[in-house]
């Protein structure tokens, strides 16, 4: 089996105030990048500075993870967002994590949409190019983190800014590759040992099985799990060992 190599990214700083969803600290212990939310969807400045300190001290990868003005939503409800204004929002985003990472003495690295605005931008061109559009206007053309064969993919490339396919062990896949709406029955993948056996077959093959039966091409650099599922850190701690296991070499791509 040729060895490979990935990067593990996870959710994190999706906390608002007293409120904390994800287990931040002990899951930076784990993963190679984390996708920082930025107060649209959840995260705050204490949070953000937190987050950014920790990874910091790690070395794990600082991403902007950019998401619709939806706190209450928690960035799930698609929204008809103007492309001028989401472009202004997104460079909004980045800017606000920007000044925390490097005042940990780090920077921000890449972006990731999160959600509603990632699951729209694989196939609407508009806000695709919004998205875009926003990561220009913020400076420092930074990596796009995204789903293989997605809008999103395309406009960035066409602009001129870095692409990087992503993977999902606890999401369920349709035959096209793409994610099977979280509205949807068997949407998320909560057996953790099947988790564990899909990381390692993505990372080693670059294939999952879809929902219907299909084997779905998912090459990917980096694979994503949610730092909201319950038992998050061991889960990543268990998904990490055995790719290692497997011959996988875990590391950042940025």
């Amino acid at each position: 089996m040729e060895s490979r190599k990935i990067d593990l990214n996870a959710d994190l700083g999706e906390g608002f105030g007293r409120w904390h969803l994800t287990e931040d600290e002990a899951l930076l212990s784990v993963v190679t990048s984390a996708n920082v939310a930025c107060g649209f969807h959840a995260g705050d400045a204490v949070t953000m500075r937190s987050v950014c300190a920790w990874a910091a001290e790690r070395g794990v990868r600082i991403g902007a993870q950019v998401s619709y003005r939806d706190l209450a939503g928690f960035g799930r409800r698609s929204m008809d967002v103007p492309a001028d204004e989401l472009a202004a929002e997104v460079a909004y985003q980045i800017g606000a994590l920007r000044v925390f990472a490097e005042a940990a003495g780090s920077r921000v690295s890449y972006v990731k949409p999160h959600g509603a605005l990632y699951n729209r931008a694989v196939h609407d061109d508009g806000q695709a190019g919004a998205v875009v559009s926003g990561v220009l206007l913020a400076g420092g053309g930074l990596p796009v983190l995204g789903l293989p064969g997605s809008r999103l993919h395309a406009r960035a490339a066409e602009a001129g800014l870095p692409v990087v396919a992503e993977a999902f062990a606890d999401r369920a896949y349709t035959a096209r590759g793409t994610l099977v709406p979280r509205t949807e029955e068997g949407a998320v993948v909560s057996d953790g040992a099947a988790v564990v056996e899909r990381a390692v077959t993505m990372a080693t093959s670059g294939s999952v099985t879809a929902v219907t039966g299909e084997r779905v091409d998912v090459r990917a650099r980096s694979l994503c799990l949610h730092g909201d599922t319950p038992g998050a850190v061991e889960l990543a701690r268990t998904v990490r060992g055995a790719m290692e296991s497997a011959g996988v070499r875990v590391e950042p791509f940025a």
